[in-house]
């Protein structure tokens, strides 16, 4: 494993430019702002964005704070990366991370300026400090789960036009960079209905699946997660709490996994019991 760092002023467009960054030089890891991001996911750390004070952030950012370097040498041990690309605001602050990560010398360090124009980097610093819109390079739908609350461009349901308002949260605007692997991704209610039923329909005492009902919960036109209930038959003989609580869990699980989004509530309602003959 070896690193990388791409470094410039805050509020430059070092994370705008990450991706590209990652991708032309081979990186399949990048840490930025206090969390860790392989092939495209969230896989360790905690973002300075979410802190309440800038000195909290910067210490965030730097991996200072207790437990926060250990986790993300962890979530390093676990995935392996390949190369990792640090992002930092100087040579100084990249230095103070890869050496709290215990991670190997940088190889090489790549300035903004030699990536962006005056005019690019003066853009993005608009967007920072007068709309307060900061990017994470990972696609929207998974900073969802980590950012629930937070984001600017929010997954929405899909087969009706919608109309989203993007909100001014200050420093804790996130939203996703024009360049992405995996580009738009819209997922319909009955997506989200099939992966319940699939996942229901598998546990040995669920005879059958009947009628599945999604709803989201919004604050203002922001998607902030699923409630989702569901109607079944079961088997006679088992154990009903625990069947419907393996049942609601394994559903939960799925529904987050394969779609990024976060699931308040699954409720699950057995309308019959069915004795074998």
């Amino acid at each position: 494993m070896d690193v990388i760092a791409l470094v410039g002023p805050s509020g430059t467009g070092k994370s705008h430019r990450a991706l590209l960054v990652a991708h032309k030089h081979q990186a399949d890891a990048i840490i930025d702002d206090g969390i860790l991001i392989k092939d495209g996911k969230i896989v360790g750390g905690h973002s300075a964005k979410k802190e309440k004070s800038r000195i909290m952030a910067v210490r965030r950012a730097i991996f200072v704070l207790p437990g926060h370097a250990e986790e993300v040498r962890a979530a390093i041990d676990r995935v392996k990366p390949h190369r990792i690309l640090v992002l930092g605001t100087s040579e100084n602050m990249v230095h103070k991370i890869t050496k709290a990560l215990h991670l190997p010398a940088i190889a090489q360090i790549i300035h903004i300026e030699d990536i962006a124009t005056k005019a690019e980097m003066e853009k993005a610093r608009f967007y920072r400090l007068k709309q307060g819109k900061h990017i994470i390079p990972v696609p929207t739908i998974e900073l969802k789960p980590h950012f629930s609350g937070y984001l600017v461009d929010p997954l929405q349901t899909f087969f009706k036009r919608s109309r989203t308002k993007r909100r001014r949260l200050g420093e804790k605007s996130i939203v996703r960079p024009v360049f992405s692997y995996y580009g738009k991704l819209s997922i319909d209610d009955s997506v989200i209905k099939n992966i319940v039923r699939a996942v229901v329909s598998r546990e040995e005492s669920v005879s059958k699946v009947g009628h599945i009902r999604v709803r989201h919960r919004y604050v203002g036109e922001e998607d902030q997660g699923l409630d989702i209930a569901c109607e079944v038959t079961l088997s006679y003989g088992g154990h009903i709490p625990s069947l419907i609580e393996g049942a609601r869990e394994k559903a939960r699980r799925a529904v987050e996994f394969m779609t990024g989004m976060v699931v308040h509530e699954i409720n699950i309602v057995v309308k019959a019991l069915y004795v074998n003959g």
